[in-house]
């Protein structure tokens, strides 16, 4: 029986037969000390994506080993889009084991967020999703930001057992696993990661020093996240890559704001408003009256509001609405994308976003 041999980008296990399904890799390859699939070699020198065949039950079942056995798990989450990275079943899966509240991308955010005030706040809106988080943690896994109290935090809740990363599709934790890698050993992007969801095909495990593992599980899919509902390139706009700048509107009642041709929030009433855009700089906004939005809509879609172009609407659902009444000062987050600030009650707005994409109201962060 011959050994098997797991790809060191994806953990996927190596066969030579068909180029198509996961795993696939050139004979000429096995001789190598490191062997890459080559989708994960695609993907690490030419940023190109293959699709792979795996199932959310795939997904789940790797999730359900993690509650049979006691480890640390480190939850990783966007907080740019809090909501749309939140794995729903996360506290049947963690079962007695601490959890690690880890809020990546950190450095996106605007400066005059306070973190003191953000890391209260996930804590909050973990318990009131039924996850009592152990500890949390800010990091940009991107940027190396906060990684030395990530490292005392993970040695300190793990107590000598095995460590289990687990977080959606496209929330960076790849990206934080090598920068962990790194940091331990020094050498440079043993995982492959990238910005598309879904790279990693099943559990990798690094050894420990004490000879325990941590183990960095596939990204499970999130249905609500906007990256499933978008191309490549339009991905590519939409994910900030520095801190995001607000952007701000005076808006009148029955003015409508567009993000590119991917959303769009209605002011419907409430007087005279500075409202605070909080998404990628790359993104466009877009002001007309609101008598006048779905026709512009209708006509501009893909040309003058853009992302996605005029190709990527083919496949982009089309948006519904969702109103809000808001009472104080508050958030209407759109899911992927980012967050409107209203800056006082009193107001009505209308959030309109892709079907099965989500749009809610919170408490404004900033």
């Amino acid at each position: 029986m011959t050994e098997e041999i797991r790809c060191i980008g994806c953990g996927a296990i190596i066969q030579t037969e068909d180029p198509d399904k996961i795993g696939y890799a050139p004979k000429s390859s096995l001789n190598n000390e490191q062997v890459i699939c080559k989708r994960c070699f695609r993907l690490k020198h030419y940023n190109e994506i293959q699709d792979v065949a795996l199932t959310d039950d795939d997904f789940l079942r790797i999730l359900n080993q993690i509650s049979t056995k006691q480890a640390l798990i480190v939850y990783v989450v966007d907080i740019f889009d809090f909501d749309g990275s939140w794995l729903p079943g996360l506290p049947r899966f963690a079962g007695n084991n601490p959890v690690l509240l880890v809020g990546n991308k950190e450095d996106v955010l605007p400066k005059s967020l306070k973190r003191d005030k953000l890391t209260r706040w996930m804590r909050t809106r973990a318990k009131e999703q039924g996850l009592s988080a152990t500890d949390v943690v800010l990091v940009s896994a991107e940027r190396g930001h906060g990684f030395d109290i990530l490292l005392e935090k993970i040695e300190e809740l793990r107590n000598g057992q095995d460590v289990y990363v687990v977080g959606c599709t496209n929330v960076g934790k790849s990206t934080l696993i090598n920068r962990i890698i790194k940091q331990a050993s020094g050498e440079n992007n043993v995982i492959t990661t990238s910005q598309f969801p879904g790279t990693t095909l099943d559990k990798i495990e690094i050894p420990l020093a004490d000879g325990n593992v941590l183990v960095d599980t596939p990204g499970i899919i999130n249905h609500h996240q906007m990256a499933h509902f978008i191309d490549t390139d339009t991905l590519k706009a939409i994910t900030p890559k520095k801190e995001v700048k607000p952007a701000v509107f005076q808006l009148n009642e029955e003015q409508t704001l567009f993000l590119g041709a991917l959303a769009r929030l209605d002011y419907v009433s409430g007087g005279r408003k500075s409202l605070v855009v909080y998404v990628s700089n790359n993104l466009p906004i877009h002001r007309t009256k609101l008598e006048k939005a779905d026709a512009l809509y209708e006509k501009q879609a893909g040309f003058v509001l853009q992302p996605p172009t005029e190709e990527g609407m083919k496949t982009l659902p089309k948006l519904v609405p969702y109103t809000f009444n808001v009472k104080e000062k508050a958030d209407i987050v759109f899911s992927g994308l980012g967050w409107v600030t209203i800056p006082e009650g009193g107001a009505k707005v209308t959030a309109w976003v892709p079907e099965g994409v989500s749009a809610t109201i919170r408490t404004s962060l900033v």
